[in-house]
């Protein structure tokens, strides 16, 4: 999911996230490695490859996130992410920078969550600057099984939205996402699927 939540890794812990997100025009593949590092600071470095039928392209990410109070069970968290992510397209290359604010709100002893972002992004090739949100909510059916669901966009143009299914294979270690996404008021070009894997390891240092 776009919209982030207040939780990091846990303190030692390292997680893989991946996924693979295809649309009538091409298709991405995700990789996004991360570690907490100092009990309260999660740094990711990752990126993509991207093809969208007329070439292939690569982005590169670097995050940094940490808490101001993580989220506990019937209450809520914040946190601050900021990062980077430079493009690297066939014709020139480019580097935004963003930072939010994810809040994440408990009710039912966790069985219900909502998640809030507000942030700013800086668009480098257009020399922009935006705000940008998310609203996302996590609703469990069982123990391992949730259904997830999720808006977010900019101030300027068209919001999107995207709901699914999330699954723990090996509870806290193995989660599987599938999602299925669209623009609002957009065509079906705008449409996609993605299929995702989260991986979560015990304390490595």
């Amino acid at each position: 999911m776009i919209t982030d939540d207040a939780r990091i890794v846990d303190p030692g812990s390292c997680q893989l996230e991946s996924w693979v997100k295809r649309n009538q025009s091409g298709h991405e593949v995700w990789a996004l490695p991360g570690c907490n590092v100092t009990g309260n600071l999660e740094l990711t470095a990752g990126g993509a490859k991207v093809n969208n039928g007329e070439g292939s392209a690569s982005t590169t990410l670097v995050q940094a996130k940490t808490l101001f109070r993580p989220i506990s069970s019937n209450g809520w968290g914040a946190g601050l992410t900021v990062g980077t992510v430079e493009y690297l397209p066939l014709a020139r290359r480019s580097r935004d920078l963003y930072a939010y604010i994810p809040l994440s709100f408990s009710f039912a002893d966790d069985a219900f969550v909502l998640h809030l972002n507000t942030g700013w992004l800086r668009e480098a090739g257009r020399g922009t600057h935006r705000l940008t949100w998310g609203l996302g909510t996590e609703l469990a059916l069982s123990q391992r099984s949730w259904l997830i669901a999720e808006a977010f966009g900019q101030d300027q143009g068209r919001p999107f939205f995207q709901a699914g299914w999330r699954q723990w294979l090996v509870p806290d270690r193995v989660q599987l996402d599938a999602t299925y996404g669209d623009r609002g008021g957009g065509g079906t070009g705008e449409k996609w699927f993605s299929l995702g894997v989260r991986f979560l390891s015990p304390k490595l240092f």
